[in-house]
């Protein structure tokens, strides 16, 4: 599928790369690297679109509910999964 394709695009800019290389590969790729995001924005956007799903108001939901399940309080600085989070 298309999106997996171009996800996978942008996912090469950082494949094998330290935190320094990284920071360096965006200062010298930015442009390229938000093309690729673009790409793969389009086809999220095309799927949402083709399905008739209202992608703006499910993202806004799902961002509602990690909000709830991975609250700032319990989440920030810890790397623990959600599920060991709530049993605190």
């Amino acid at each position: 599928m298309s999106l997996v394709l171009e996800a996978a695009e942008v996912l090469e800019h950082f494949q094998w790369k330290s935190p320094e290389e990284i920071e360096k590969h965006v200062r010298d790729n930015k442009a390229d690297i938000g093309e690729e995001l673009a790409d793969t924005l389009y086809w999220i956007l095309l799927m949402a679109h083709d399905l008739n799903i209202d992608i703006v108001e499910v993202f806004e939901a799902k961002m509602q509910k990690n909000e709830a399940k991975y609250s700032v309080e319990k989440a920030k600085g810890n790397h623990k999964k959600y599920t060991e989070l709530a049993e605190e």
